[in-house]
Formats: C-alpha cells, sequence, structure tokens
C-alpha cells in the first residue's frame, strides 16, 4: 500500500491520514515498555488485527510491531513518515521514526485513519513538513591528531580494583549459560551489571563479542528482558557474548532520553561513562581464564552501531567490529564526544551492515560517510547494502557476521 493509496482511501470514506502528532498521542509511545513486549515483532509474518494482544489505553490495536502505518506529514525532501514498525524489524521502530517514497509499496507497510471530532481544520505546523536534521559531512574536516590526543583524555581512568560480584547463573538455555555478574564502574562509586552468556558446545578459553544495543537499551527499564535473538547465533558458534548494562540504559537509565546527540555537558559526559562501563567490561574479561582476552569483537545495532564509529578509537582491545543498520547521526554534540571526530581513529577490521533506505541513517548523508571516512584500511572494511529499511534480513545477518569475525578473530571449534 502506498502513501497516495492510503490518503486516496481515507478520503474516500471520509476521514484522514493522521499526522506524527495524531499518531503519536494515540500510540502514547511512552508505554512501549508495555506494549512492545506484546507486538507482533516477531519476526514470522502479519497478523490479524488484536491477535497480538498490545492493545495500548486508547483502544488502538496493533500500532506497535505488524504493519507500519503511513501517516501524513512530509519530511521536506519527497518522503512521508511511516510509524510503528512491522513484524519484521527491530522492536525500538516502534518509537523511532522513518519515511519512505510515497510511490513505495511494500507487504509490510499499512495505515489507519481519523476522524476529527469538533474544528476541521488543523494547524499548518501540526500538518505540514517536518524536517529531518541534515549535516554536511562532505564540508567538515575532523580535528588533528594533537587535539584529539586531548579529547582521549576524558576517556581514561584509574584502573582501580574490580571487586567482581556475580549476582545470579542461569542454565536453564539449551545452548548457552548466563551469568549476570556486577564489578566497580571508573567513576563516581557505581558498579556496571554485564550478563556473560556462555556456550554450552565449544571449549574455553573462547572468542567473546561484546555486543551494544539500539535505543531499547534506554527505553526498556530492565535488562532482565534482553531479545537473545540479537545474537544467539553467535553463541551457537561457539563463541560468548557480553552484554554490559551500559550508564544510561536499562535499570541505570532515566536521565538519558534518546540516542540523539546534543550539545548538551550531560550527553558528553554519559558518552564518556558509556565508554569507561566497555573498558571496564574488556577489563573484567581479560580476568577471566575462560575468555580469550587477545580475540574480543564488538557487535552493534542501530545506536550501539553507531558508537562503533567511535568506541573502537577509545578502546584499542577489540580487534574486529560488525555494526548493523548504523552511520554517522545528522545532530552534532560537542567535538569531544562527536563520533566525526573518531571514526578516522577507528582502525579495527569492520563490516558494516546497511539498508538502502534506512531514514534513521540514510544511506547517502549517513552510511556513506561513515564508511568512507574509517580509519580502517580498505582491505579490512567492507559495507554490504540491502534493499530494506532499518532493518538486515536475518539469514544475511547471520552468514555475513559469523564470516567476518571467523575470519579476523579466528574460527571457533
Amino acid at each position: 500500500m502506498s502513501w497516495y493509496e492510503a490518503a486516496a482511501y481515507a478520503a474516500f470514506v471520509g476521514k484522514q491520514l493522521p499526522t506524527v502528532f495524531h499518531w503519536s498521542m494515540v500510540a502514547d509511545q511512552i508505554m512501549s515498555g508495555a506494549v512492545v513486549p506484546a507486538s507482533n515483532f516477531s519476526g514470522n509474518g502479519l497478523q490479524p488485527v488484536g491477535r497480538s494482544g498490545a492493545w495500548n489505553r486508547f483502544g488502538a490495536a496493533d500500532m506497535a510491531g505488524n504493519a507500519k502505518e503511513w501517516v501524513s506529514n512530509s519530511t521536506g525532501d519527497g518522503k512521508r513518515y511511516i510509524l510503528g514498525g512491522s513484524w519484521n524489524e527491530p522492536p525500538y521502530m516502534f518509537t523511532d521514526g522513518d519515511a519512505r517514497i510515497p510511490m513505495a509499496r511494500e507487504t509490510t507497510f499499512g495505515f489507519r485513519c481519523m476522524k476529527l471530532v469538533g474544528p476541521t481544520h488543523i494547524a499548518s505546523d501540526v500538518a505540514g513538513e517536518i524536517a529531518f536534521p541534515f549535516r554536511d559531512y562532505a564540508a567538515a574536516r575532523p580535528v588533528s591528531d594533537e587535539i584529539f590526543a586531548q579529547y582521549l583524555n576524558f576517556y581514561r581512568y584509574d584502573r582501580l580494583p574490580l571487586a567482581t560480584r556475580v549476582e545470579r547463573v542461569d542454565d536453564s538455555a539449551a545452548d548457552w549459560r548466563v551469568e549476570k555478574v556486577s564489578f566497580a564502574a571508573a567513576y563516581g562509586g557505581e558498579r556496571v551489571a554485564a550478563y556473560v552468556f556462555l556456550p554450552k558446545r565449544a571449549a574455553a578459553p573462547y572468542q567473546t563479542v561484546v555486543y551494544f544495543p539500539g535505543t531499547s537499551g534506554i527505553y526498556d527499564r530492565s535488562s532482565e528482558s534482553i531479545d537473545t535473538r540479537n545474537f544467539d547465533f553467535l553463541l551457537k558458534s561457539g563463541r560468548s557474548v557480553v552484554y554490559p548494562v551500559y550508564k544510561g540504559t536499562h535499570e541505570r537509565g532515566g536521565c538519558l532520553t534518546t540516542d540523539y546527540p546534543n550539545m548538551s555537558v550531560n550527553w558528553r559526559d554519559h558518552m564518556v561513562m558509556i565508554a569507561k562501563d566497555l573498558g571496564r567490561t574488556i577489563d573484567y574479561l581479560s580476568s577471566r581464564p575462560d575468555i580469550a582476552a587477545d580475540r574480543i569483537g564488538y557487535l552493534g545495532q542501530s545506536w550501539g552501531a553507531a558508537m562503533g564509529a567511535w568506541l573502537p578509537a577509545i578502546e584499542p582491545r577489540l580487534k574486529a567490529s560488525v555494526l548493523r543498520v548504523g552511520g554517522l547521526y545528522q545532530q552534532r554534540s560537542l567535538p569531544e564526544a562527536d563520533a566525526f571526530n573518531f571514526t578516522p581513529r577507528v582502525k579495527i577490521p569492520t563490516l558494516m551492515l546497511s539498508g538502502r533506505y534506512d531514514f534513521v541513517f540514510p544511506t547517502r548523508s549517513s552510511q556513506e560517510h561513515m564508511f568512507a571516512l574509517l580509519g580502517t584500511p580498505s582491505s579490512d572494511k567492507k559495507r554490504i547494502v540491502y534493499d530494506t529499511g532499518h532493518a538486515i534480513p536475518r539469514n544475511e545477518m547471520i552468514k555475513e557476521t559469523l564470516d567476518w569475525f571467523d575470519r579476523y578473530l579466528g574460527p571457533t571449534q
């Protein structure tokens, strides 16, 4: 269903497509922690309306997942917004925007109508264009090596004792064992929790991949609901996976409300703490005899993939990375936390898996600049583009990810 067809049908029945603001008000995205788990983000196909049981408090069904929904607003560059996420996309797409050309048709594209009660006029600033930020990376230049060396001082920390605690162990899964541990953070007397997933069908010492989530890590207030589908194939391949609860995510969240950068000191400080959490996580992994500390990789999804444009420039112990549906943000931050200044200093082998129609990280203004800026030798970086939005076909994602880690971390037994 294209946008034009959806808008024409709505007019035919005496209604209209909702604006972004009307749709978001009804979707009540602040309740995503309750709505998304019940929604059809299954990866298995469309369901009849209401079958999932994902009703919001206004009585609307399936606004999260199932089919994406066209709304009336344009982006100012010829696209129209389509919201809510579909059954084959990551759950955080319920709260992230998307936009496509209005003639586009996919089996996951749908719509719902609205009818105004009372005044029938919608103000132009509500119904009009909602432009997405644009940053001209082609005309910009990263800071010099001398200035960058000063930026790195923000991310240094004292290697104090880890004071590790094992919080709980769960051996119920068929293919892995998970240990929830905690250790001392590098700041403020806090502790970092981390989930260590260990494969049952492989021998130690294990190659390990550190995972960084999408924006679900910000909106989901509990780390107990980690979606292992994002990395279970790594465990089945014989690698271990570590999921740190970074500052600002899950139960350590609350004051970080978005993954979009801004010019505040608060944003800068959160990025510094996140980088230190990664460093302390690798400190912890290096203390374990069952972990191969010289074969640690990085896997980032969306926000985590964007973070992969600068975290490896700070943390030299990472040996290879896979970045799924990532890119450079269009929003600016203070230069000492701006990925644009860090990406050229990323030297490790890097695989980018991208969607050609990704609205969060557009192809030309975001993905291509990130790939070109990576300081990795051209023989050790690769970008694969799929005819998708902000999602990658699972079978392809698994194959390419395993092949990459086999190549740069070594095959598993």
